[in-house]
């Protein structure tokens, strides 16, 4: 009956919580402290303070750590997938209906509208990168990673993974 308790308690914030994670952390807490009582007040801030401390998504992580400490690990799998689930169930849906209308003009016309949008987001955070990155690491080092990378997906075809870590042992080695 725990992973019910634990799915419920992450689920009906997932859906509720409308504006992602930090709008959900106030229902988090009232089924955490209030309903289920797995968590004091302090205790759940702490959590939080935890939660904001590491990398990625506030909501799960609060419910990876929760559900562990509730029902170890797949306490803590239950509470992460009832976390993600309503985005998962709501992104099945519209995918469906996507295709369903797909070779409609109004969804032709959208398709064609957010691509170049997209495109031009893209390119202002590459740009923001770029400009950050000469700025933190110097512009000849950026330079030479940006050639180098380039080099090494589009002409070699090495896959984005050994990019990526050459880039960190790179950074790792020279940029201390």
């Amino acid at each position: 009956m725990i992973y019910v308790h634990i799915f419920l308690a992450f689920f009906l914030p997932g859906i509720l919580g409308y504006g992602g994670g930090p709008a959900s952390i106030p229902l988090i807490e009232k089924e955490v402290v209030d309903r289920y009582e797995w968590q004091s007040v302090n205790e759940f801030s702490e959590t939080l303070a935890i939660g904001n401390a590491l990398p990625g998504p506030i909501a799960t992580k609060m419910a990876g750590l929760i559900g562990y400490q509730q029902g170890g690990w797949l306490g803590a799998a239950v509470g992460l997938f009832a976390t993600i689930a309503p985005s998962l169930i709501l992104m099945l849906f519209l995918l469906n209906i996507l295709m369903k209308y797909k070779e409609s003009p109004q969804v032709k016309r959208l398709s064609a509208v957010v691509r170049p949008v997209i495109a031009v987001m893209l390119g202002v955070m590459t740009y923001q990168f770029l400009d950050n990155s000469a700025k933190g690491s110097g512009i000849w080092h950026t330079f030479f990673l940006f050639i180098i990378s380039l080099l090494l997906l589009e002409k070699w075809k090495v896959h984005p993974a050994y990019v990526i870590t050459g880039a960190l042992v790179y950074g790792g080695l020279f940029l201390q």
